[in-house]
C-alpha cells in the first residue's frame, strides 16, 4: 500500500494549498509506524515495519499530502523502522535533506529538542521520524506549551504525527497546528 503513495506525483503535494504550506518554521513530529515484533528481527535496531505498520504509513501519507505540507529537512532515526517509515512517506513529504545520524536511534526528549535546534536555522521546516519515549516527550512537552486544549495520544503510539508552528527563535512558543489521527 506504500507503494501506490509513494508513486503520487508531487503535483498533488504541491497543489493542495492551506495555512500549513504558508507557515515559515514548523515542526512534526511523528513516531515510527508499527513495527514486527521483536521476535522477527535478528535485534531492535533491523526490526521493520508490520503489514498494518505499512498500511498505517500509507494513510498518513495521503494525509500529508492532504495538507499541502513540505520540509526541507527529514531528521530520521538509522532504525530499520523509521527509515521504513520515511520511504512510505516520501511522497508527501517532497524532497526534504534526510538527517539520519545513529544519535537520532532512541534519543532521549533532549537530543531531539537539540536535533532540531541545530537545523531550524537552515531548514525552518522540519519532519523528525524517531521512536518513543523520546519523540512522544518531545510532542508532549511541546504541546503543553501551546493554549489549544488539545490533548495527545496518551503514550504516542506508532504512526503519531504532530505538526507544530513555530512562533519566533526557538521550540518555546509553538502552536500547535494539527494532531494525527485527530484527537478532537
Amino acid at each position: 500500500m506504500c507503494e501506490r503513495v509513494q508513486d503520487s506525483s508531487n503535483a498533488a503535494h504541491y497543489a493542495a494549498q492551506t495555512e500549513i504550506s504558508e507557515m515559515k518554521s514548523t515542526l512534526t513530529l511523528i513516531r515510527h509506524a508499527e513495527a514486527v515484533d521483536r521476535i522477527e528481527a535478528e535485534d531492535d535496531f533491523q526490526r521493520g515495519l508490520s503489514d498494518f505498520g505499512r498500511e498505517t504509513c500509507a494513510l498518513l501519507s495521503e494525509q500529508l499530502i492532504e495538507l499541502g505540507i513540505q520540509f526541507d529537512a527529514a531528521l530520521v532515526s538509522p532504525a530499520w523502522r523509521t527509515q521504513e517509515t520515511y520511504r512510505c512517506l516520501l511522497g508527501a513529504l517532497g524532497s526534504p535533506k534526510l538527517i539520519d545520524p545513529m544519535a537520532l536511534y532512541h534519543a532521549s526528549t533532549e537530543m531531539l529538542e537539540r536535533a532540531a535546534l541545530e537545523a531550524l536555522p537552515v531548514a525552518p521546516r522540519i519532519v523528525i521520524i524517531g521512536h518513543n519515549p523520546g519523540i512522544g516527550g518531545f510532542a508532549h512537552k511541546l504541546a503543553s506549551l501551546t493554549q489549544s486544549g488539545t490533548r495527545l495520544p496518551r503514550g504516542y503510539p506508532p504512526a503519531s504525527t504532530t505538526i507544530f508552528e513555530l512562533n519566533g527563535e526557538g521550540l518555546d512558543q509553538p502552536t500547535l497546528v494539527k494532531a494525527l489521527p485527530n484527537q478532537d
